[in-house]
């Protein structure tokens, strides 16, 4: 299928707006300040960008024990996508304040719906603003469309799906700076740690000045990490499942697809006192 994938450039996005197939989402968010994407949004975004709140839209806090960002319900989430005016037959762009990993984790969830023609945003906000580019204060009312679908549970694991991969060979690839895998300067979760067997690949090393690497280096970065285990046997987390799909990006940019997501991630492992923790370096 053609259209954007994995990333656009803005300066491609820039000559599309006003494309009757194309829906932008703004995605942007501070964990920090839960209110301050939002607001940035109020006061400037990309013209007939619709706003997706992290903890609101793109989490379900109903559920207990799955982590920080618990996934969502594919009916609840689709109704979203249909009163943000998406459809199956969009091509859809999600953009945040720079890095990606918040438009990566929408970009995750279009991609667990069967939704190919979805990309994130390169450099982001900040690279837009950047190159002086167009942006709009207004919100947009888009006509409601409609999608169904059901997300793609193979590649959704829990805690307990992890530890049976785990023990079956499977790779599991934890996402956050290295000092919180090895269990020092925990700042967010109240225990530090990684999961029995993890490695680590920080979903920084995939940027160079706030845009991702190219293709052919993180290819041969994430080849070198997987070494005999085939992207169907990867397994990536990080914090609460958010992070993460910046590697899972990172990875379908340098074709190698069909790694799965640990979707409760770090804090949804530590939520089982019975769950074994390790310190210290892989």
């Amino acid at each position: 299928m053609s259209g954007w994938t994995t990333l656009v450039q803005p300066e491609t996005l820039s000559i599309a707006l006003g494309r009757g197939d194309l829906a932008i989402v703004d995605c942007r968010f501070s964990l920090a300040n839960p209110l301050a994407g939002e607001s940035a949004y109020r006061e400037a975004h990309i013209p007939a960008a619709v706003f997706a709140h992290l903890d609101r839209d793109l989490s379900d806090h109903n559920k207990h024990g799955e982590g920080r960002h618990p996934w969502p319900e594919a009916e609840v989430f689709t109704e979203k996508l249909a009163r943000w005016g998406i459809s199956p037959r969009h091509q859809v762009v999600a953009y945040d304040d720079g890095d990606g990993a918040m438009a990566a984790r929408f970009w995750f969830l279009m991609r667990m719906l069967g939704h190919e023609k979805v990309a994130v945003l390169d450099g982001g906000w900040s690279g837009w603003s950047a190159l002086g580019l167009q942006v709009d204060t207004s919100t947009p009312s888009p006509m409601r469309e409609r999608y169904e679908a059901r997300f793609d549970e193979k590649r959704l694991l829990d805690a307990t799906q992890v530890q049976e991969r785990l023990a079956a060979g499977d790779l599991l690839i934890d996402a956050r700076a290295a000092d919180r895998f090895r269990g020092e300067n925990e700042v967010i979760d109240r225990i530090g740690g990684h999961v029995p067997g993890a490695v680590n690949r920080p979903y920084a090393d995939n940027l160079v000045e706030m845009r991702f690497r190219p293709p052919t280096q993180l290819a041969a970065e994430f080849r070198a990490l997987l070494d005999a285990h085939s992207p169907e046997r990867v397994i990536v987390m990080c914090g609460s499942g958010v992070t993460a799909c910046h590697n899972l990006l990172a990875m379908e940019r340098a074709g190698l697809t069909g790694a799965k997501l640990f979707t409760g991630s770090w804090s949804g492992w530590i939520s089982d006192p019975g769950r074994p923790i390790v310190t210290g370096p892989a």
